[in-house]
Order: structure tokens, then sequence, then C-alpha cells
């Protein structure tokens, strides 16, 4: 009698351990760290080190910063090698390249008071807005809130985007500008000025709160629909597009059901950039927004893309100094060009791929 045939067992397909986020690299593998001006990285690095030095892994290289010559190019360079170590930026997959996209400070032309022109609303935080934070529970749920309003003793979502343009918030009204595009790609870019033609003077607005709803691109649901090419889908593509299809324009803003509030500051120094997350100005060409679930907020990011719409390598050392509700990601930021139109036209047409590199203090 023949042996018994035995099942063959199964062989275990061993699976390979997911990718670092952070793989510690060296200065010299940075591609164009040597060619960068670093001076022109250091005030906005000595501004997110303002806050930065409350946290005791920052305090030291944030105290020795103090002592660095800001127009000493080789001292400024010399401090970075020596205190901090270069952390190439990888997602789970083991990519190392992700989108890198841009904004800007727009500027607006507005009103105190509705008429003529004037007739599109930017909303401060209404009254019956809640903003639940349930870290102190689920400590996994940490840096993220609920939103929403109290409809007798149960709160409920807040309302999307085509609710808000339908619902009856009047005395919410912060300003009034005369264009609807402008106003919704303002909060898409979360600050911008507003010129007061009845008030002869001109003020900053700057992100106060959103709805609780999840960002969506209205460019990716123009591609989806067939509207618009990958190429096409830049802010200026969107924004011929909306003009081709003014019928459609409301239609198109309700994809994103986002909504972003606003508060109003003094435009002190005309000169400085608007307030990013980490609380401190933003500069034009030195300030990234990340995904503070990936990537630590304050610190210097050294970012190896082209320029917008074009193979022009640009490589240069960045702060990591605001968040956007469509920066999601571990290889993800968005570049702050500035304010003006030069700014609006880059940002619109950027949309690039790119390396990061996070640079983290030594142990001491």
């Amino acid at each position: 009698m023949p042996p018994p045939v035995m099942p063959v067992p199964p062989v275990d397909t061993p699976v390979a351990p997911p990718a670092p986020l952070m793989t510690p690299s060296t200065f010299s593998a940075l591609p164009g760290w040597d060619k960068d001006d670093l001076r022109q990285a250091w005030p906005p690095f000595l501004a997110s080190c303002n806050v930065l030095i409350r946290k005791d892994e920052w305090k030291q290289a944030c105290s020795a910063a103090r002592t660095v010559a800001a127009s000493d190019e080789a001292a400024i360079r010399s401090y970075f090698e020596s205190w901090f170590v270069p952390n190439q930026i990888r997602a789970a997959d083991g990519a190392d390249t992700g989108l890198i996209t841009g904004y800007y400070e727009a500027m607006l032309r507005g009103a105190r008071k509705k008429g003529g022109a004037f007739q599109t609303p930017l909303y401060k935080v209404p009254d019956d807005l809640l903003t639940v934070d349930l870290a102190s529970v689920y400590p996994e749920l940490k840096g993220k809130r609920l939103r929403g309003r109290l409809v007798g003793k149960k709160v409920v979502p807040y309302g999307s985007r085509a609710e808000i343009a339908r619902a009856d918030i009047a005395g919410k009204e912060l300003l009034w500008v005369d264009d609807p595009v402008e106003a919704f790609f303002l909060e898409v870019q979360g600050s911008g000025r507003v010129q007061l033609t009845d008030a002869g003077e001109t003020v900053r607005v700057s992100y106060a709160d959103q709805n609780g709803h999840p960002y969506k691109a209205i460019g990716r649901w123009l591609i989806d629909q067939g509207e618009l090419t990958p190429e096409q889908a830049t802010a200026q593509g969107i924004k011929a597009w909306i003009a081709a299809n003014p019928s459609r324009r409301q239609e198109l803003f309700n994809v994103n059901p986002s909504y972003v509030f606003f508060r109003e500051e003094r435009l002190a120094d005309p000169g400085a950039g608007p307030k990013g997350a980490l609380g401190v100005a933003l500069t034009g060409g030195r300030s990234v927004a990340v995904d503070p679930s990936f990537l630590p907020l304050g610190a210097p990011i050294f970012l190896a893309t082209t320029e917008s719409g074009s193979e022009v390598p640009m490589r240069r050392l960045v702060m990591a100094q605001d968040t956007g509700g469509a920066i999601r990601g571990a290889v993800r930021a968005d570049f702050f060009f500035g304010f003006g139109y030069d700014a609006m036209e880059k940002a619109g047409r950027m949309k690039q791929r790119g390396q990061l590199w996070v640079l983290m203090p030594r142990a001491q």
C-alpha cells in the first residue's frame, strides 16, 4: 500500500515591514544643499524656533541659533550641519516622492456693507458652531476636532457649503467682496487681504475656523467629470471653466463641502506674510504647509522639486509653518509663494513632484 499523501503545508509569504517614515541621511546626500543661500531661510527658521524652543528636544538647538550671525552664510550652514540630522521622508508604501502644490496670499476688493458690486459675504465664525475635542478621552484623536451644532440635546454635523449657502446667517458677515470666485479661492488659500473701497484701508482676513466637513478638490471633480484634463486643472484652468460655465459655478463650489470662516486682522506690516498654523508669519518662498500627522510643525525641511509648471530644479530649505485641509500625507507639501499677482500665477500652476527631508535635532 502506498504511503498516504500528506497535504503540503502552505508556505507563509513573508510580509515586508512597512517602510520607515523617516530615514536618517546626510547633508551631502541632499540635492543642491550646498547651493542654497541659507541666509534667506534663517529669519523664518528663527521664527519657528521662537515656538519650538518650548519643546525639550529643540531647546538646545534653538538656543544655539541665537549666537549665529544672520549675515554669515558659512556659519549658518555649519550650524545646521552640526545640530541637525536630515531624515528623508517616505510614504507608507515606501515612495519617496509626492505632490508639491502652491498657495499664496490673495488680494480682494471689498466693503464693510453690502451694496453695488459687493454681494458676496465672507463670514465670521457663527455663534452656533461647536468644537468638540475628544483627545482627553481618545488620545489617538489628538489634534483632531469635531465641529457641529446643538439641536435640542444632540450635537449634529454643521452645515455643508451648500447648506450654508442656503441658510440665513445674516449678521455674521465679516466683509462683502465683489467676486464669488475669488472668495472661494480665498478659502482654499486660508488667508488674504481685502481692499475696502468704502473705508479707504486694506485689512487682512485669516482663517478662524471651519465647518468640519472634509476638503474635496473641485479640480479633481472636473477631471472625473471629463470637463478638464489633469494638465488643465490648475487654478487658472478652473477659473476659465467657471467663466465659460457661469450657471454651474455654485454646483462646482458645492462639490467641496468644507467651508472656512474668517477673522479680520489689522495689516500692521504690509511686507509681512499672514500667520500660519504655527502662529508665526509665513515667508514667501521659505514656508510650506504640511500634514502635522506625519511631519513636526515648525521643523526645517529640505525640499527638492521643480519650479511652478516647469522642469527647472527648485531645491531649498523651507519651514513647516502651516497646515491645510488639502495637505494630507507624508511626502506632501504646499509651497507658500507670498503675496501679489506673480505669487498667484505661480501658485496656481504649482503641481510638481518632489522629495522632502526633515531636519531633526541631533541627540546631544
